[in-house]
């Protein structure tokens, strides 16, 4: 809280600021009036005025952007060392072996579109899963004759369950919280080992029942998807090795993750793109989608810091408490977790994890519950299960028109799978004392 509030505002009015400003970047957001950049900038500079806090405003922004340097960091080098891996060619044999082994028998197709689905999420992009995954495989479910809901539904739990440390929803939790990304997930990794499994076991269901109601009009013939060999790229055995190394580096927390993607970007495009020249092609063709990130993350710190200077942050999170009983706070997490999943149909990403979750963590503050463990809810389900689904993510359209479904019809049959995911790995996560019951 800052040390001179009490000149500039009380803290009721504080909190009422406070909540305006987080209501008003969520209208603004949810109905498309201004861009999420705009509103995380604009609001709590408008409410910080108001407060009469003048240009210590722009000190509290600083430091906010400072707090998330390191998470900003690790997502641009995350974005330039998977794109340098891809332009050199390590997925696509990865992905051809896959075709060629699952066959057309749908009880092998659809775990392995699942299997495909995590491989190409290595990069943190749903998009981009959807992209290449889905007119990789659509053919061949076409050719067979496996219900295009089920290729839509399976890459969708796939890439929802994958929430790894350099995916959108769990860098902006890190971001909201001023939280290590390592803290936040380490924990997660057996609870989504639990998710990984149920993914799994639902693409198998779905691939024999699938596979039983082909065989009631005709015999499906084993045969391999006609998918040409071809010679592994260069240096493809010391880049698997590299992609290993970094992640597990990553996983570990020993060494900072922007330094790891940092450094290991570095060698991949000495490695594979050995000319200044090559190099410069390469991180300007993959620069857009790291710039346009790394703009939301910087708003984001602004919003955050400003909230977090000014005191509001602490006078809402002081109301929220007043106003529900310790009881309640001290299951907030819980109750966040069984409905994170359709959250992700009422927030954007940008308005939930930069708007509520930083309420919602100093709430349960007041029961001494670690914000670590409410970003860890969240991620159960917020834009990580919910975003296939939600028609407040650009993915989700791209998931119906390249699988050639309705929306309607993706989200009735998807749905109830990516919700069950939801509420399974909440389970898990009560089961490990991750969150408290």
């Amino acid at each position: 809280m800052c040390e001179c509030q009490a000149v500039y505002c009380s803290l009721d009015m504080l909190a009422a600021l406070g909540f305006v400003t987080v209501l008003a970047l969520l209208v603004g957001i949810l109905t498309k009036k201004v861009s999420p950049l705009v509103a995380l900038v604009c609001f709590p500079v408008v409410a910080s005025l108001c407060a009469g806090f003048g240009l210590q405003t722009a000190r509290f922004a600083l430091g906010g952007i400072q707090g998330i340097a390191g998470v900003i960091g690790m997502f641009v080098f995350a974005i330039l060392f998977f794109g340098t891996m891809t332009d050199a060619g390590l997925l696509a044999p990865l992905i051809n072996w896959l075709l060629r082994i699952i066959g057309t028998r749908p009880s092998r197709i659809v775990p392995g579109s699942a299997l495909l689905g995590l491989l190409v999420h290595l990069d943190g992009s749903g998009a981009v899963v959807f992209l290449v995954t889905i007119p990789a495989l659509l053919p061949l479910y076409r050719k067979v004759g496996i219900d295009r809901r089920i290729l839509a539904c399976v890459i969708s739990l796939a890439a929802g369950v994958n929430f790894l440390p350099w995916t959108g929803p769990t860098l902006r939790a890190s971001a909201a919280l001023h939280i290590p990304v390592s803290s936040i997930f380490q924990p997660m990794i057996a609870v989504q080992a639990v998710g990984l499994a149920f993914v799994f076991a639902v693409a198998w269901i779905l691939g024999v029942r699938e596979e039983k109601r082909l065989a009631a009009s005709r015999v499906a013939e084993e045969e391999r998807p006609a998918i040409e060999r071809e010679k592994l790229p260069r240096h493809f055995f010391l880049n698997l090795s590299l992609t290993i190394l970094v992640l597990a580096a990553m996983i570990s927390g020993k060494i900072d993750p922007v330094v790891v993607f940092m450094i290991g970007t570095v060698i991949a495009l000495t490695l594979n793109f050995p000319q200044p020249q090559a190099q410069q092609t390469v991180l300007t063709a993959h620069a857009p989608a790291a710039i346009l990130m790394a703009s939301i993350l910087f708003a984001a710190g602004s919003f955050t810091g400003i909230l977090k200077g000014t005191g509001m942050l602490m006078a809402m999170a002081n109301s929220a408490v007043h106003l529900l009983p310790s009881g309640g706070l001290h299951h907030l997490p819980l109750a966040l977790g069984l409905m994170s999943m359709p959250l992700s149909l009422l927030f954007d990403p940008d308005s939930f994890y930069f708007g509520v979750l930083p309420v919602l963590a100093g709430a349960v503050n007041a029961v001494h519950i670690a914000p670590t463990t409410v970003a860890q809810a969240a991620l159960l389900g917020v834009h990580t299960t919910g975003f296939p689904v939600s028609p407040l993510t650009p993915a989700t359209f791209l998931v119906v028109g390249l699988s050639d479904i309705t929306l309607a019809q993706h989200q009735r049959f998807t749905i109830p799978y990516l919700f069950a995911a939801s509420l399974l790995m909440t389970a898990a996560a009560v089961g490990f004392h991750i969150i408290p019951f």
